[in-house]
């Protein structure tokens, strides 16, 4: 029998990831939120690959909590991540999937483009959402993947943070607040430069923000999250000294 995937979080993404590994023959070891990682390290202390796909709230406990045995196999997906999200924890090497599938409670999923993939385990990850006809993409290097995490946290919080003021769906931000879209989007990659400590391509990140706004004209822009975004944007701004003004604007009206 295959070594069992370790699946720390059973929620909406996790479940479809779950069912795609499953589909393809390894059978899958759920971690709930009642359960220790330090005890079910002990009962799987060897696992083909552990998902961490807890919520956003609860990923730093989830890597605080981390056995070592595990971080050598770890599969990550959360959104806002970067680079020193994983450095930090003393993870040298995890792979990464870059989400751009969407699954809400009642409704099965819906792929807006290729999720890219990169790292050891990209193959079993392309090969589970292959088997539920999830597109995919796989990565080469590091530059590659930097650059697909940065463009999906703009897209998430330039749509989550301009949302706030505008409300409706993408397709508004597009050809009614086009300009307003801009200039938040400035600041959440001024934030982007200073997380990742490089000069990311902003040329690029914006014609890769057009694409997932095209994916998904409909999308809505706010989501509960988005407050919460918006905080964290302003917390990163202040210990790097950047004004970002539009999006202290935006907090002044909505926070």
């Amino acid at each position: 029998m295959s070594k069992p995937v370790v699946i720390v979080g059973i929620g909406e993404v996790g479940g479809v990831l779950a069912r795609g590994i499953l589909k393809c023959g390894f059978p899958v070891y759920p971690v709930t939120r009642n359960m220790s990682l330090k005890d079910e390290v002990k009962k799987i202390p060897d696992p083909q690959a552990v998902i961490l796909a807890v919520s956003e709230n609860d990923f730093q406990s989830a890597m605080d909590d981390m056995p070592e045995q595990w971080k050598d196999r770890l599969v990550l997906l959360q959104n806002e991540l970067l680079p020193r999200d994983w450095t930090n924890e003393g993870v040298k090497d995890p792979t990464v999937l870059v989400v751009w599938f969407e699954k809400k409670p009642g409704q099965d999923f819906k792929v807006l483009l290729p999720s890219p993939v990169y790292g050891k385990h990209s193959e079993l990850i392309m090969k589970s959402l292959e088997a539920l006809g999830i597109s995919s993409q796989k990565l080469s290097s590091d530059k590659e993947l930097l650059y697909e995490l940065v463009r999906k946290n703009v897209y998430i919080l330039t749509t989550n943070i301009a949302g706030l003021i505008t409300g409706g769906v993408v397709r508004d931000l597009m050809e009614r607040h086009h300009d307003f879209s801009r200039k938040v989007a400035s600041d959440v990659m001024d934030i982007q430069d200073y997380l990742t400590q490089t000069k990311n391509d902003r040329t690029a990140l914006l014609k890769g923000l057009d694409e997932a706004y095209e994916s998904d004209p409909d999308h809505k822009c706010m989501g509960r999250s988005a407050p919460g975004r918006l905080a964290r944007q302003l917390h990163h701004a202040r210990d790097a000294s950047l004004p970002v003004s539009v999006l202290q604007k935006i907090a002044v009206e909505k926070l």
